[in-house]
């Protein structure tokens, strides 16, 4: 078993996490229950990593094995409601990636089977679970609202980071989850990590949240208080927290996601196809040398910063050195233990892997590269294709329809950045257990009047804030 830093609360709330998580169960409706277990895992949760077996222990890990134990014990039914799909077999190759990896670079089965056990807790189990507790509009709002409800929580913490600096994870598990330096904002202040990975990943948690309780309010599928205070009020306090983090690609991507949702009907399905394309222009101009990116470095640096500029470029330099690896190896990729990066000819390590598809790339190749994503963008596609744009502001889909267009937004920050959020596949099963059911009829505009019949109420997650 391999240990993990930090203190004697690190081991105590990993492994002590799947009992609060039966606890949820046992008290809550189980939607609800499973929401906040994968809410408050990801949010408060050490990053840290236990190894045992053929497995690693990390707070992604306890959540999904928290929830499944919940389910054997208290609603044993739910596992004979999933009917594997041929929608689902993206997920499935995706998963079971590394395994060829690992057996066409002579690593072994054993190392085959560990990797892709990894990924499929990590991608899998959420979908999974995605698609046996939120395949309908009520479910997908309570998850919604938990995951907005998680970032007013995050206010005063981020605060707390933004003023005295990213300290709240060493104070409580004994160790910096990161490179402190990286906290460090140009022109003064932090960026907060609270809990999190990483702080580019806590600012798309806020973004996350802000979109979802702007789009939600705007659409009247609120409660009128959170925590007995105007919901109006609370929002706008998460919005303005949210700017003054001051992550820029976040703040981007708000603002896209805005557009997306606002712009006139005949309108988003032509953006939402941008979004979808825009992963596979940059990859494809990356892979074969077109564009190496200084023109948009240089833009930056003009327009903003010389720092970010010359850090993006930093990017790009090393992106081509792991590109030229990469396509030396086979179509599954070098596999994992470092092979995909590049090395002097002392064996010091010259590469520096920011984006989640450069990695992916090295280590899966192609193939992998092509199921990832596959597996991201297709339940969007799905959901495009069923529901049309004008009822994407109806209460029924009007958490879906962020979650689909944050999904696609989500392929482009992997481009330059690998914060994986099992919350996220959450999203992804979701979504295809929604088009799935097919129970909201487009026929002869019937849909309209069938989704306003099917507009659930969110009393689960009101009692529990008391709203």
């Amino acid at each position: 078993m391999g240990g993990a830093p930090g203190n004697i609360l690190v081991p105590i709330t990993l492994f002590g996490f799947p009992f609060f998580v039966m606890f949820l169960f046992k008290k809550f409706e189980h939607r609800l229950a499973a929401a906040i277990a994968y809410v408050s895992g990801w949010m408060f949760l050490p990053n840290a990593e236990y190894e045992i077996f053929l497995l690693r222990h990390t707070k992604t890990t306890v959540i999904g094995f928290g929830i499944l134990a919940s389910i054997f014990f208290f609603d044993k039914a739910k596992f004979s409601k999933f009917k594997f799909n041929a929608f689902d077999i993206p997920m499935l190759l995706w998963c079971t990636a590394p395994f060829f990896s690992s057996i066409f670079n002579d690593l072994g089965p054993y190392d085959g089977l560990s990797q892709a056990l990894y990924q499929t807790i990590r991608w899998g189990l959420p979908y999974y679970i995605g698609r046996i507790f939120f395949s309908d509009p009520d479910a997908m709002k309570i998850l919604a609202m938990t995951i907005v409800l998680g970032g007013i929580v995050y206010i005063p913490l981020c605060w707390f980071e933004m003023i005295m600096s990213p300290q709240l994870h060493r104070l409580t598990y004994g160790f910096h989850q990161h490179e402190f330096l990286q906290t460090l904002r140009e022109g003064g202040g932090f960026r907060p990590m609270v809990y999190m990975e990483h702080g580019l990943m806590t600012s798309m948690w806020m973004m996350l949240a802000v979109i979802l309780g702007s789009w939600l309010y705007y659409c009247k599928d609120m409660p009128k208080r959170i925590f007995l205070v105007n919901t109006g009020y609370v929002l706008l306090m998460l919005i303005f927290t949210f700017f003054m983090m001051k992550s820029q690609g976040a703040v981007v991507l708000l603002f896209i996601c805005l557009l997306v949702l606002f712009v006139p009907k005949k309108l988003k399905i032509f953006l939402v196809v941008i979004l979808l394309i825009t992963p596979y222009l940059y990859i494809f101009t990356r892979i074969n040398g077109i564009w190496d990116g200084r023109n948009l470095s240089n833009y930056v640096a003009e327009k903003f910063s010389p720092v970010r500029a010359q850090s993006l470029q930093f990017r790009f330099d090393n992106e081509t050195m792991l590109i030229v690896k990469a396509m030396q190896g086979t179509v599954f990729g070098w596999g994992g233990y470092g092979r995909s990066r590049v090395y002097d000819e002392k064996g010091k390590d010259l590469s520096v892997t920011d984006g989640l598809w450069i990695i992916t790339l090295g280590q899966n190749g192609l193939y992998g590269l092509i199921m990832l994503t596959t597996t991201i963008q297709l339940p969007v596609v799905f959901f495009a294709l069923r529901f049309k744009p004008e009822v994407w502001n109806k209460k029924a889909l009007a958490g879906p329809a962020v979650m689909a267009i944050f999904l696609a937004l989500t392929m482009i920050d992997n481009l330059l950045n690998a914060m994986v959020n099992p919350i996220y596949m959450l999203f992804s099963g979701g979504l295809t257990g929604i088009v799935l059911k097919n129970t909201l009829s487009l026929d002869d505009g019937s849909e309209t009047k069938e989704l306003e019949q099917t507009e659930g109420t969110n009393a689960p997650v009101t009692r529990f804030i008391g709203g």
